[in-house]
């Protein structure tokens, strides 16, 4: 119930100017258009199964390196597909050594997008509270101006709070316009270097 009254309050906010998003409405306290997906599955996006081989040596330093380099979203595509052909000129088409790069991208881009996830949740409940704290300060505001003697001083301070809380909810939801695209960049990178990976493999 109260996770609904909190959505409730949001939505109420949309109305004047507070612009709120929640796709998924099964969780009213995540804020994104695009649906909440939490965890990613590696089995889903590589189709040579997920148990990488043992390395040592040389060999799994590169597979680190390759891994890491390809996990960075500095690295387009065009860079990616560099490094992935000067690998496979060292090191051959084995199945299983790819499988182990795509492996360690996966970790790194799955781990960085559930830390991003988690932080827009945390982001998310603090625009719930500074939404509240609107609604709450408009209520009383309206009660003190239906009063025979209103405390104009009270009302004046009332009304300049909910103009600076509306600016920093205004101004965070922006910002949370372009967090909330993250995770889905990150899934597609994951999906393009599978592809890349793939292709790689098939010569």
């Amino acid at each position: 119930m109260q996770r609904l009254k909190t959505a409730l309050v949001c939505m109420g906010l949309a109305g004047a100017s507070l612009p709120v998003h929640a796709a998924d409405f099964t969780d009213p306290e995540w804020p994104c258009i695009q649906r909440k997906v939490e965890t990613l599955s590696m089995g889903l996006m590589w189709p040579h199964g997920v148990e990488s081989p043992t390395l040592d040596g040389a060999l799994a330093q590169d597979v680190a390196d390759l891994g890491t380099a390809l996990s960075l979203r500095r690295v387009d595509m065009a860079q990616a597909e560099q490094l992935v052909a000067e690998f496979v000129a060292s090191h051959g088409r084995d199945p299983a050594m790819m499988t182990a790069v795509f492996e360690r991208v996966f970790d790194r881009l799955a781990q960085r997008r559930s830390r991003i996830i988690s932080g827009i949740g945390d982001y998310s409940l603090s625009q719930i509270a500074l939404a509240e704290r609107i609604e709450s300060a408009r209520t009383e505001m309206d009660s003190l101006m239906q009063g025979t003697d209103p405390d104009y001083d009270r009302v004046d301070a009332l009304e300049e709070q909910v103009d600076w809380d509306e600016r920093i909810y205004t101004d965070r939801q922006r910002s949370l316009t372009y967090v909330c695209e993250t995770p889905v960049l990150l899934e597609q990178r994951l999906y393009a270097i599978s592809k890349l990976l793939q292709a790689a493999l098939a010569g």
